[in-house]
């Protein structure tokens, strides 16, 4: 009879830890996600990388075209900054957007979750652990209660038959002691089982998983679309300088055309001699008028005044590859030195 009663107290145990609710799914879908958002987050930081990379790159190749006066180098500069400024409000509006529904779920959370959980787990045992009231009763508080209550019966009558019926029948005493070590380990089993089902661990975690996506999580969002709009705004500005800095490039070639190439103060000429090869020592002026002191001592030359036009000059300027220069116009055919 007590083994009978026993064998029916078993029997409601197990069908009491049936009634448990098994959430293999659930479990295999968290899983999943944690996988997903750590394989995303590793990729958003490498692309994240290579952006400030380009971005480096492109203004270090902004400095360097201004610095070396090279088009090339703005013309590069100004295609990967159009590249860049794209990529930029791109990066801004998925930042932007990801803010935004991070926010509209840290609005309400509890209920969000309920709502996504309601067709695989009751709305009882959702609220208990997302809320974890002291004050609610735990769902699972009647079947282990019911459990503990068995397990104890059984005990009881486990060692009642150890101390009446073993020397009875001292061919059990392997047999009892075998069960009596079996309740002693569910009854372990039983009291891990109640710590785990309770709410104040799992919803701790869960509260440091809200403030972790609510508070860091929006917050270096945020950051990431500052740093975007930072970067828009500085392609922006360089992009629209580039063409200015082209003009000024071009405005100054165009002045060093304009220049005189014999001009000893002209700072290309100076560059074309540093390539020349040395040519022989020309006389300098005073060496010709000396001479020519010298010479109109022994005969006086004839004061003769050239009526040559001015086209006619000019036309043998350019001819010569000369620039034309109006101030000298009325020094043609003189015998004298110009005037200091």
């Amino acid at each position: 009879q007590t083994l009978k009663f026993t064998q029916q107290l078993a029997g409601s145990i197990v069908l009491q830890l049936q009634g448990l609710p098994a959430w293999r799914g659930i479990s295999a879908d968290l899983t999943e996600l944690s996988g997903q958002v750590a394989y995303v987050e590793y990729y958003r930081w490498l692309a994240y990388l290579l952006f400030f990379i380009l971005v480096l790159t492109v203004c270090l190749l902004a400095c360097l075209g201004l610095a070396k006066h090279s088009r090339c180098l703005l013309v590069t500069m100004l295609c990967c900054g159009l590249l860049m400024l794209v990529l930029s409000w791109a990066s801004m509006a998925v930042d932007t957007a990801a803010a935004v529904g991070t926010s509209d779920f840290c609005v309400a959370p509890n209920k969000f979750i309920m709502n996504q959980t309601d067709d695989e787990i009751s709305a009882e045992v959702v609220h208990y652990y997302l809320y974890c009231d002291q004050s609610l009763s735990s769902p699972f508080q009647q079947a282990l209660t019911v459990f503990q209550r068995s397990l104890t019966t059984m005990q009881i009558q486990i060692q009642g038959l150890i101390q009446y019926a073993l020397p009875l029948f001292p061919t059990a005493k392997k047999d009892l002691l075998g069960v009596q070590q079996l309740l002693n380990s569910s009854e372990t089993s039983l009291h891990q089982l109640t710590a785990l089902l309770d709410c104040r661990g799992l919803h701790k975690d869960y509260l440091d998983g809200l403030i972790g996506i609510c508070y860091d999580g929006v917050e270096g969002l945020l950051y990431l679309g500052l740093f975007s709009l930072l970067a828009a705004a500085a392609f922006s500005t360089v992009i629209c300088a580039a063409p200015r800095a082209w003009k000024q490039l071009a405005g100054r070639d165009r002045d060093y055309d304009d220049m005189d190439e014999e001009d000893p103060f002209n700072p290309q000429a100076r560059r074309i001699a540093t390539h020349r090869p040395p040519r022989g020592q020309l006389r300098s002026f005073c060496s010709y008028s000396s001479s020519l002191g010298s010479q109109s001592s022994l005969q006086p030359p004839a004061q003769t005044v050239s009526n040559a036009p001015v086209s006619e000059y000019m036309n043998q300027a350019v001819l010569f590859g000369g620039n034309p220069r109006y101030e000298n116009v009325p020094l043609i055919g003189r015998g004298s030195p110009p005037p200091t």
